[in-house]
């Protein structure tokens, strides 16, 4: 895996249940609340000791049951903040505006827009990028618009997470950001040596992204992507939004599937 993800910073966001999966685990709390709702009802003609011995004896025999109602849990509040942030998405569509600023690919005409949030010290972000690429590169009548949203950066440590989104951006003005996009993405533990050593790989100009990366239209682009995130009320990396809509999923299959749904 990656660098480990910070405590007190939004962490990355896991592939989220789906949703059959989700209502397996609700057909069991369902279950599972009946039981105790029949035991209460028989309370007075059974001993508060044995109804109780008798469901932890229960739950300690199907202990499975107590992570599909962790699993029920974790779904229900996948759904909520997804709905929470179409919502959000929804009452500030001016947000979702083109920003010149930002790299993308593909038609700007196109009628579908796929927007990921992500940073490339993210362990999710890093997972799914091959095959995302892949999806990129191979929907040439779709758009892909890049939110460089570095938020894993610890306060005792280096700004890495920092550095390499503005190095990218950098590499964008140069005509090369997927190919530092895939460089970044596939460095296990980046650095800002490793960083440079992708840009390099890539054939960007170290000097003039050097100057790119500390230049103030970029600390303007990072604040407007973070502004925007924290607007859209977004978790956590990484986060696809298509046409206005984020999906509830992070695998390329979801994004694939949320596109041609669009469509």
């Amino acid at each position: 895996m990656t660098d480990d993800l910070p405590p007190a910073e939004p962490g990355t966001t896991s592939t989220r249940p789906a949703l059959m999966r989700w209502l397996s685990g609700r057909s069991v709390l369902a279950l599972v609340v009946s039981v105790i709702a029949l035991g209460f009802a028989a309370v007075p003609y059974v001993s508060p000791d044995l109804f109780g011995s008798r469901v932890r004896a229960y739950l300690l025999a199907h202990p499975e049951v107590l992570d599909e109602a962790v699993t029920a849990r974790q779904a229900n509040e996948d759904l909520a903040r997804v709905s929470q942030t179409n919502a959000a998405i929804a009452a500030n569509p001016a947000f979702l505006r083109p920003d010149p600023a930002d790299p993308s690919v593909g038609p700007e005409n196109a009628k579908v827009t796929v927007i990921e949030f992500f940073d490339f010290r993210c362990p999710g972000c890093k997972a799914v990028a091959p095959d995302y690429l892949r999806l990129v590169r191979s929907r040439s009548d779709v758009r892909f618009v890049f939110k460089d949203w570095p938020i894993l950066d610890r306060g005792d440590g280096p700004p890495v997470s920092q550095y390499a989104a503005r190095a990218a951006i950098a590499a964008n003005k140069q005509g090369k950001y997927l190919e530092v996009y895939e460089g970044l993405m596939a460095e296990r533990a980046l650095t800002i040596e490793s960083v440079d050593a992708v840009l390099l790989a890539a054939g960007v100009d170290l000097a003039r992204a050097k100057a790119d990366i500390s230049a103030p239209e970029t600390n303007r682009h990072i604040a407007d992507i973070h502004t925007t995130a924290l607007l859209f009320k977004l978790t956590g990396t990484p986060t696809f939004i298509i046409n206005g809509k984020m999906t509830a999923g992070i695998s390329p299959e979801d994004v694939a599937r949320a596109i041609d749904a669009a469509k």
